[in-house]
């Protein structure tokens, strides 16, 4: 069986019956985490090994753990700061903010796949302009080029652990007010514009440092008239043509306010497979994931599978528990742990953040 273009989410802390069967639907390709999902380490190993043992490939698991205020798994796990810390940092002592930012990279991936998670939606390449709160200090930093540095070193470490990494969100959500889980951001500006800032980072990572990368619900009314993870101006003329990117492309959720203009789920999964996205996420709303199941009719995509294949995280021979008596981590999470301010507002589940 192959891994089919749809990621859902689950209930809760086990996987029930129904959903076990859901999971078997030839349409679905992986899973989304949420903090619903965690309970302690064991329950959230066991249920990684569940999924992972449902299906051949294996579907994907998948999570938003990036630090600060978007962190589902907490006890057990290191608290990261959040982005902006190794910026502030950076701006500081340069060579210093690259290499921490690079072991938060590695703690990150490496925690997550020692309990059965193939990979974080990480990094953020939005720039902050001081203008988006939904953004703000989950960017690296304001400066471009500073933002594609800092991450080219977080996706080092990640790597490095065993992880791929997914930019988001292409082509930038940093220069609009709206946040699209609630309502429809719109940039006006020229193409141009929004190329000689927010896209640098994505420029600069595109070909040879990120193996997927997640679009926004923002619309560029100067490029297309859809948002820009349900253009195939953006996706497929900018994205895969123009900067060469040759990674597996996810959908944001497509239960946000931002795609409520591209019709019902449906027809919201099938405009964002035909934009170019290789896998659509449906989050928290699982008889929306069941109706997308249902009604959806798409071919399979070699290329496509291929580019999701490559997504699974290397499996670990340690359990997360057992990783907390291994030097380097010991060392790197006191490291890191230490940058660590506590987020005046955690996001919840029924916001994805990614």
């Amino acid at each position: 069986m192959s891994l089919g273009p749809i990621m859902m989410d689950l209930r809760g802390l086990e996987l029930e019956d129904d959903e076990r069967k859901l999971l078997q639907d030839p349409l679905v390709g992986g899973i989304i985490l949420f903090s619903r999902n965690f309970s302690d380490l064991d329950q959230l190993q066991n249920l990684t090994r569940e999924i992972h043992a449902l299906r051949k490939p294996p579907l994907l698991i998948a999570v938003d753990h990036e630090g600060g205020r978007v962190q589902r798994f907490r006890q057990g796990f290191c608290s990261l700061p959040a982005c902006r810390a190794y910026g502030e940092i950076y701006d500081i002592d340069n060579k210093r903010g690259l290499e921490l930012v690079e072991k938060a990279g590695w703690l990150m991936a490496i925690e997550l796949l020692c309990v059965g998670v193939d990979f974080s939606f990480a990094p953020v390449l939005d720039v902050d302009r001081g203008i988006s709160q939904v953004i703000g200090d989950r960017a690296f930093h304001h400066d471009p080029e500073a933002v594609a540095n800092l991450a080219k070193y977080y996706i080092r470490g990640m790597k490095r652990a065993g992880m791929a990494a997914i930019g988001k969100h292409f082509p930038g959500h940093g220069s609009v007010v709206e946040d699209s889980h609630h309502a429809v951001p719109v940039d006006k500006r020229r193409y141009e514009d929004v190329a000689m800032l927010d896209m640098i980072p994505f420029e600069r990572l595109a070909k040879q440092h990120l193996q997927g990368l997640m679009p926004a619900h923002v619309i560029f009314p100067q490029v297309d008239k859809k948002p820009a993870g349900f253009s195939k101006r953006w996706l497929q003329n900018v994205l895969r043509q123009q900067l060469g990117f040759q990674g597996a492309i996810f959908s944001d959720d497509i239960s946000m306010t931002g795609a409520e203009a591209l019709g019902n789920y449906t027809e919201r999964a099938e405009a964002a497979i035909t934009a170019g996205c290789d896998m659509v996420l449906v989050c928290n709303n699982q008889q929306a994931a069941i109706s997308v199941l249902q009604t959806l009719k798409v071919e399979n995509d070699p290329a496509s599978q291929l580019r999701l294949i490559r997504m699974h995280g290397r499996k670990q021979k340690l359990t997360l528990t057992e990783l907390h008596n291994d030097p380097e981590w010991m060392m790197v999470s006191e490291e890191i742990m230490s940058l660590d301010k506590a987020p005046e507002l955690e996001f919840g589940d029924d916001e994805i953040q990614s």
